[in-house]
């Protein structure tokens, strides 16, 4: 009888130890998984190619770009043949967006479809941006802005060092050839 109650407590204690080293699927992890999912495109985007070195900054704005590293592109392309792994990639990615881990910044509603801006990190010291739209006809896109103690305030601040810079969509072209083909 002994032995019967410390195999269950041994167990009981064994699935709570697998259980707290379970984690829910990153953002991260989530990319790396389908980076060669030919129904994905993944892009890596360094902040260099943004040409923002070249435009006249002002000097919250040269903050705001030094914080800013790189962007992460994923975007699946819905078709006829997909349209079921569509859904469960869409579930998957609200799944892991909706951890507590994860600060909404915005909702986006567009003409592409709907969307969200979330962030891991401090509200004066973010580390990661993650941008997700939707669109039911056409696929989705996630974005994973990376940088150094980024201050939500910097994002607008980037918007507008953008529309300074001269940047005409550099190292996006395979993504525009993927969700148009």
């Amino acid at each position: 009888m002994k032995t019967s109650i410390k195999k269950t407590v041994l167990a009981f204690v064994a699935m709570g130890f697998l259980a707290a080293c379970s984690s829910n699927q990153s953002i991260q992890e989530y990319y790396v998984d389908n980076s060669n999912n030919p129904n994905f495109i993944s892009i890596d985007i360094p902040a260099s190619i943004l040409n923002l070195d070249k435009a006249e900054l002002s000097p919250e704005e040269k903050r705001a770009i030094q914080s800013l590293k790189k962007l992460n592109v994923l975007a699946f392309k819905k078709t006829a043949e997909n349209a079921a792994e569509f859904k469960v990639e869409s579930a998957k990615v609200n799944a892991i967006l909706k951890s507590d881990k994860f600060v909404e910044l915005m909702k986006l509603k567009s003409s592409f479809g709907n969307g969200v801006v979330k962030y891991l990190g401090e509200d004066d010291a973010i580390d990661e941006v993650i941008i997700f739209g939707s669109n039911n006809d056409q696929g989705f896109a996630l974005i994973r802005v990376l940088g150094d103690d980024m201050n939500p305030a910097y994002l607008m601040t980037l918007m507008r060092a953008l529309q300074k810079s001269d940047y005409k969509g550099e190292g996006i072209g395979s993504l525009q050839d993927f969700m148009k083909g």
